[in-house]
């Protein structure tokens, strides 16, 4: 029997490539999924991906405001009892201008969709899982956290956000059975990046299931002695 059998794992951007990816990798161990995104359609998708394997839920939410968040975590633990296992999958990356030319509604966009959105949700779940003793939070920041590139100062700095606070919340949690890691990820396989850059190798770039590996290992006992740890899944690339 799989030790994710009956874990309550709450996944956000559970309608994109990478959220489905994860979601149906607890599925198959037997997780109780909460599925958490705006696309409610997206979810659905998401929930037949996985039918048969475990019970999935769709919880819609706006993570950029913290009332939404709030109320949704109230209606996963009426719904589950419990948080097990955070997976913040949420995010997104946008080309831009250089740091000069952008806006302010450019930089808030990443920061809000990348950091804040992370921020939101350690923050309501955390109090939830010091209560049951213990959990495990996996955040998904970048490889361009740890250089900046040219035309991504926003993007760079919302993925480092992520990376620094996943430090933090783990040393403040360190000794609460609490473990808060983070992925860096580098170019996913997706058909959105496909299209994007149609001649690329894609057999080069990671695919979503490998990074849903890596996310099962730091939920896992394995990973018990396992945090702060920022885990680079590079691919080939």
């Amino acid at each position: 029997m799989s030790e994710f059998n009956q874990s309550v794992v709450v996944i956000t951007g559970a309608a994109g490539n990478l959220g489905r990816a994860v979601a149906q990798s607890f599925a198959a161990q037997g997780a109780h999924l909460a599925l958490l995104d705006r696309n409610t359609a997206g979810i659905d998708d998401t929930i037949a991906a996985c039918q048969g394997q475990a019970s999935a839920r769709a919880f819609p939410i706006d993570l950029i405001d913290p009332a939404s968040v709030g109320q949704c975590i109230d209606d996963v633990l009426d719904a589950f009892g419990r948080v097990d296992i955070l997976a913040n999958i949420a995010g997104g990356f946008t080309m831009g201008p250089t740091v000069p030319e952008t806006s302010d509604r450019d930089w808030d966009f990443m920061m809000n969709l990348n950091a804040r959105s992370v921020f939101n949700m350690c923050r309501r779940v955390i109090p939830t899982m010091h209560d049951n003793g213990g959990g495990r939070i996996i955040n998904v920041s970048a490889r361009a956290a740890e250089q900046g590139k040219a035309r991504m100062g926003p993007y760079c700095a919302s993925k480092a956000a992520v990376l620094t606070l996943t430090e933090s919340l783990a040393a403040e949690n360190r000794f609460d059975n609490i473990n808060v890691n983070c992925i860096l990820p580098g170019t996913i396989d997706t058909p959105q990046n496909r299209e994007a850059m149609p001649d690329a190798d894609f057999d080069r770039w990671v695919p979503p299931a490998a990074l849903a590996d890596v996310v099962l290992f730091l939920a896992s006992d394995a990973a018990r002695c396992v945090t702060g740890a920022a885990i680079p899944v590079y691919g080939q690339s």
